[in-house]
């Protein structure tokens, strides 16, 4: 989800809602504790040098249990970043606590925003050597392909 799209969901907002893709919310007194400009310099396996730039929100959870933030103070927080971060629209990354700082990608589903999980990926897969059979596959594709047995079925 790019930052226009956050601003034009929030316009429309009466309340700041966001949860996780399970369905489990995120408490409703957390703070944004950043907005902020996230620029990666990086070389792949195969030897390109990338860059990346997203927008990050981090979001934080405190005792403050009568905080809640509103949408024209989140719009707020954002154009002031815009201003004096000079951000483009560029796609948002969350950061949230879970176990450890989770990166998640965000989502609108018309009332809440939605943090998505994100995975890597091999940029370089034409050239890192890796035999297409062998690369990675969702867990979905397995299943398909393979034919194979249901949770429930017992077969395992």
């Amino acid at each position: 989800m790019k930052l226009s799209e956050v601003k034009t969901a929030l316009e429309q907002l009466e309340r700041v809602d966001f949860k996780l893709e399970n369905g489990t919310a995120v408490p409703e007194h957390f703070h944004v504790t950043e907005v902020g400009k996230i620029t990666k310099h990086f070389i792949d396996c195969g030897g390109v040098v990338r860059t990346e730039e997203k927008i990050g929100f981090q979001l934080w959870n405190a005792n403050d249990f009568d905080h809640r933030l509103k949408p024209q103070k989140l719009l707020n927080i954002i154009r002031l970043s815009e201003r004096k971060l000079e951000l483009h629209d560029a796609e948002i990354e969350v950061e949230y606590q879970g176990e450890t700082i989770g990166k998640f990608a965000l989502d609108f589903d018309g009332s809440a925003f939605v943090l998505r999980s994100t995975s890597t990926t091999c940029l370089a897969q034409d050239s890192c050597g890796i035999p297409a059979e062998q690369l990675p596959k969702k867990l979905t594709i397995l299943t398909t392909e393979a034919n194979c047995c249901t949770p429930s079925s017992g077969c395992c």
